[in-house]
């Protein structure tokens, strides 16, 4: 009865196998930190939309304290009016300054619409881009990591493979 000779992995094939583990952890880190990145760049885009939706709501409380005062103003002089023809006046006036008033007012809140939307659509695009470069050069890494551990496995295996038939040649002699 032949007994099967003892054998022993080589230390080709663990070094490979430790190299390996570690190369994929490698690719990982550094696709994990990219995707990090990534959402570190959204959070900082939500942060500028949430502080321009704040802008808005600022400029849209002045805007109506404004405009509510100007009637406030309207009520106490027509309460003050002599007659109706003053009334009048003092109505026409008004309603020609709330119209300015109100062009104003709009384009001020079309200008920070435009505003806003402009830096988010840049900030949503700048963070696209680079999450799309940094996972492409994570997978770059990983890729070219792959093919050296495979070289290296390809070796390894060749290297145990040529010691296990020395081995078998020696045992068998």
């Amino acid at each position: 009865m032949t007994q099967t000779p003892n054998y022993e992995i080589p230390t080709e094939m663990r070094d490979f196998a430790e190299k390996s583990v570690e190369q994929a952890r490698k690719a990982f880190d550094s696709f994990l930190g990219a995707a990090r990145k990534t959402a570190d760049t959204l959070q900082g885009s939500a942060e500028m939309a949430r502080n321009n939706a704040q802008d808005v709501s600022s400029r849209g409380f002045s805007f109506a304290e404004q405009n509510v005062n100007a009637a406030f103003d309207l009520a106490q002089k027509l309460v003050r009016s002599k007659d109706v023809q003053e009334a009048m006046q003092h109505q026409a006036e008004f309603v020609r300054s709330q119209f300015a008033s109100m062009q104003t007012q709009a384009r001020e809140f079309g200008g920070l619409a435009q505003t806003a939307m402009q830096q988010s659509a840049e900030n949503a695009k700048q963070a696209m881009q680079q999450g799309a470069e940094q996972a492409r050069n994570a997978m770059q890494q990983g890729a070219e990591q792959a093919r050296q551990t495979m070289q290296k496995g390809t070796d390894a295996a060749r290297s145990a493979t040529d010691h296990a038939a020395k081995a078998a040649k020696d045992a068998a002699s």
